[in-house]
């Protein structure tokens, strides 16, 4: 799912000329007439999210300096780009302070807008990953810092928020890297104990003659090499949350005290002669369907239904690929900003390319691809080339059939988009070719060859010499073959250069 660009205008010519400059930029563009409809968009739960705001200053009604005013004064964060007829400096000077990132002139050029959109998502990106970033190392995580526009997360966040406002036990399901522990923190930084500490443990990590002291404290002297008292994450998550990682992997010897902790809301460290009351909210995880694990006898049944009180699965991301733009665009912006690169942007073939893959270590992987794109690469543009390991997890190829039906004749080619490559915005780079006539008789050559032709220079924006060159024909060949597609007889003048 490409960025959404809100634009406002009352002028429904230049309204309709922004609109088709965003979407020709990869964009997609919502449109309203008023500053008032900016306000009920941007303030309507229900309403679809929104990237940037192309926003015209002079409107009837509340105009865009008002529109300004009410995003302040209800924290909408959301970067604006203002266009006016009135280029003054006094303009220009009132819209920044009230909160504008960028300011173009009527007509704005499809170039102009296109670097203001490219700008404005990019400092926008960087500015939620570092929000991201404190609000993690601070505990204050939230769902507003969870980065999905996909309608199969949409439930998934409206159960975690539901369960944020009580203390119930949630057991959180989903593969090694879709953001299990980022669900577990936000559903703590949204809770009433978000003041209180929030404590992880990895399960599968820690060592089976350890898992008692690590959770439940020991004593001192309790065992050989215990030569301090400690409290154990139990009582380090007091009055806070307990975030028990691949819970799954317990073993079973503390699998029982761990059931009895729970009921009894008391630990007892190893050595230790009374239990200690604890105040703590449980939340779980695991890469493993937990009932599985029972059925298996791994995993106690008991502790099971203490623990799956409230579930949540999480679909890894081949199942939500309409997220992984705005991932890119996150993770873009981070590590450029950390390695100090001069990456601005990944190109429209190669978002498209992501798009496509499986990534088996879901969110995680595509992190650590972007991180190692953004080091290794040598232009201001990441392409496919720069994700060179991704292939060996990319889906197989499935065979085209042999035969197809003719595509309907209103299908429309992809739209040619002028000038640099598109941020973030995938453009179209697949297409199909129909073999057989609506009467099951195989099309003419000749026919064919035009519609290929006609692809190549959509998909080439227009430049005919790559056109050319691509299709490993000469130019003047490829006017003659225009001219005889559109029925008119071939010209015998040069072509014109370009």
């Amino acid at each position: 799912m490409a960025a959404s660009i809100l634009i406002a205008d009352d002028d429904p010519v230049q309204r309709r000329l922004v609109e088709n400059m965003v979407q020709k930029c990869g964009y997609e563009a919502v449109v309203v007439e008023t500053g008032d409809a900016v306000i009920e968009k941007l303030t309507n739960p229900d309403a679809s999210p929104v990237d940037a705001i192309v926003l015209d200053l002079v409107m009837p009604g509340l105009d865009g300096m008002g529109v300004l005013s009410k995003m302040r004064e209800a924290g909408i964060s959301i970067p604006v780009i203002v266009q006016t007829a009135h280029g003054g400096i006094d303009n220009v000077v009132s819209a920044m302070r009230a909160g504008a990132q960028d300011f173009v002139v009527k007509p704005v050029g499809i170039e102009r807008l296109q670097v203001s959109l490219r700008n404005a998502l990019n400092t926008s990106a960087l500015k939620g990953e570092l929000q991201r970033i404190r609000h993690s190392r601070e505990g204050r995580l939230t769902f507003t810092d969870i980065i999905t526009r996909a309608e199969a997360m949409a439930p998934i966040l409206r159960i975690a928020e539901k369960a944020a406002a009580s203390s119930i036990p949630v057991l959180i399901e989903g593969e090694s890297g879709v953001g299990k522990e980022l669900f577990a923190r936000a559903i703590h930084g949204t809770s009433e104990r978000k003041t209180k500490p929030f404590v992880a443990v990895n399960c599968g990590a820690i060592p089976d003659n350890l898992v008692e002291s690590i959770l439940f404290g020991h004593e001192k002297g309790a065992f050989t090499g215990a030569t301090d008292r400690h409290t154990g994450k139990f009582v380090e998550a007091h009055g806070g949350t307990l975030f028990l990682d691949e819970v799954s992997e317990l073993p079973l010897t503390a699998q029982v005290k761990l059931l009895r902790a729970l009921q009894e809301g008391a630990v007892e460290a190893v050595g230790g002669r009374k239990p200690v009351k604890v105040d703590v909210r449980i939340i779980s995880a695991t890469n493993r369907r937990l009932l599985d694990r029972v059925k298996e006898g791994h995993f106690r049944e008991d502790l099971f239904y203490r623990l799956h009180v409230l579930p949540l699965t999480i679909p890894p991301l081949r199942s939500r690929r309409e997220d992984i733009p705005h991932l890119l665009r996150h993770f873009l912006a981070r590590f450029a900003a950390e390695e100090n690169r001069p990456v601005s942007s990944i190109g429209g073939d190669a978002v498209a390319y992501l798009t496509k893959l499986d990534w088996p270590g879901n969110i995680r992987q595509l992190e650590n691809a972007v991180y190692r794109a953004v080091v290794m690469s040598e232009t201001d543009q990441l392409g496919v080339n720069d994700f060179p390991l991704i292939p060996t997890h990319a889906p197989p190829v499935e065979p085209a059939p042999p035969l197809m039906v003719e595509r309907p004749a209103h299908t429309a080619l992809p739209a040619m988009v002028p000038g640099s490559e598109v941020p973030i915005a995938p453009l179209p780079s697949h297409g199909s070719l129909a073999m057989l006539t609506a009467g099951g008789e195989v099309r003419p050559l000749e026919e064919m060859e035009h519609e290929i032709i006609r692809f190549a220079i959509a998909h080439y924006r227009g430049q005919m010499s790559e056109v050319a060159r691509r299709l490993k024909i000469g130019r003047s060949t490829l006017y003659r073959k225009l001219d005889e597609a559109n029925g008119e007889t071939p010209s015998t003048e040069s072509p014109p250069l370009g």
